[in-house]
């Protein structure tokens, strides 16, 4: 119906940058929110940043000034560029999209995940 694929995900030292990917393939007739969470070793999986299709953003207060998502709707593609990155961004990156398959009702559809480790 819906994949996500990630990409961009690796090892950083403090004050770095990455860039993460996540482009949706499948039998699309819509995509409505894309956005990633992140999740570390024995915690929730938190929210870090939302888009819409217009192009709204939403942030973690723990990322604004730091992190920029953006979206090219052409194709289906979510993008998080990660600047000034910490040893406590340390995660995996899962992104997600609010898709609504052709023939099949919406719902939400995630990324396998990309692991971000940034060294101190």
């Amino acid at each position: 119906q819906v994949q996500l694929v990630e990409s961009g995900g690796g090892l950083v030292q403090f004050g770095g940058s990455l860039r993460l990917s996540c482009a949706a393939s499948g039998t699309i007739a819509s995509i409505n929110d894309m956005g990633w969470y992140r999740q570390a070793p024995e915690n929730q999986r938190d929210l870090v940043a939302t888009i819409t299709i217009g192009r709204s953003t939403n942030y973690a207060d723990s990322v604004k000034g730091r992190f920029t998502i953006s979206r090219d709707n052409s194709k289906n593609t979510v993008y998080l560029q990660m600047n000034s990155l910490k040893p406590e961004d340390t995660a995996v990156y899962y992104c997600y999209a609010d898709a609504r398959p052709r023939g099949y009702a919406r719902g939400i559809y995630w990324g396998q995940g990309t692991q971000v480790t940034v060294s101190s």
